[in-house]
């Protein structure tokens, strides 16, 4: 190799090149950590309804790092941790800002076994003294759930009628409540062909009677079936009573 000056001048040209490169790697980590780059100003924007300023300031304050050397992973984590925010988009306005785009939870409902559920049909922690209806269901079946919720809504809308709850059973089996006691027993296949067959049929049926039933099941082909609710029952024993007492 000593005799080869070909070898010797191509392995100094390296060195030389390797020692500008840690020269100038050195001088721009000095550079960026220089003053002149700190962080001036954090914007947020966003619709925040429930991200309170305090939280805000909270997280700003854990941020770490100038313009260049702020770990934006590290920072998105920071304000992902508030309550209530979905989603996070961050981005460096030259020379000392940086700009913070919150997406909210839009809230749909209650999860039975806890949080509550947005929009998207995920499921979140947080706390609402909102009025919401309540869904339940296995694990991971709340996108379903929310999906079928806004179907069941749209259905019911011409009889005025709301949910309170909808349920998914293990074998897709749907069961609701509506806000005026009624439970619909919809099952696992075509549930969406039967509720409009019983919101066609409910103002000339259901929406006629003097007492409100306790139960619907609609998972019949032709009609529905109905359950007398307890109290209807016992008023009418008495009369049936009177009519066979003996002389």
């Amino acid at each position: 190799m000593w005799n080869k000056p070909y070898l010797m001048l191509w392995l100094a040209n390296l060195l030389y090149a390797l020692a500008a490169f840690l020269a100038l790697y050195t001088a721009f980590n000095a550079v960026i950590r220089l003053p002149w780059f700190e962080l001036r100003e954090v914007v947020v924007r966003g619709e925040l309804e429930h991200v309170t300023r305090g939280q805000l300031q909270r997280a700003v304050k854990q941020l770490r790092g100038n313009f260049f050397t702020l770990d934006m992973n590290q920072a998105r984590s920071g304000f992902e941790k508030l309550p209530w925010v979905r989603t996070v988009n961050l981005r460096r306005q030259w020379p000392d800002r940086l700009e913070v785009v919150l997406e909210e939870q839009v809230v749909l409902a209650r999860w039975e076994s806890g949080g509550l559920v947005n929009t998207h049909g995920e499921v979140f922690p947080g706390e609402t003294d909102r009025s919401l209806p309540l869904f339940s269901g296995p694990a991971g079946g709340a996108p379903e759930i929310a999906r079928q919720y806004l179907v069941f809504s749209r259905e019911l809308a011409p009889i005025n009628l709301k949910l309170l709850q909808v349920q998914m059973s293990q074998r897709r089996a749907w069961q609701v409540w509506l806000d005026n006691g009624l439970l619909l027993v919809l099952g696992r296949e075509h549930s969406e062909v039967r509720l409009k067959k019983f919101v066609a049929a409910y103002n000339n049926t259901i929406g006629r009677l003097l007492w409100q039933p306790a139960y619907a099941d609609l998972r019949y082909d032709n009609g529905f079936a109905l359950r007398v609710p307890e109290a209807v029952r016992q008023q009418s024993e008495p009369t049936k009573r009177e009519k066979h007492k003996p002389a």
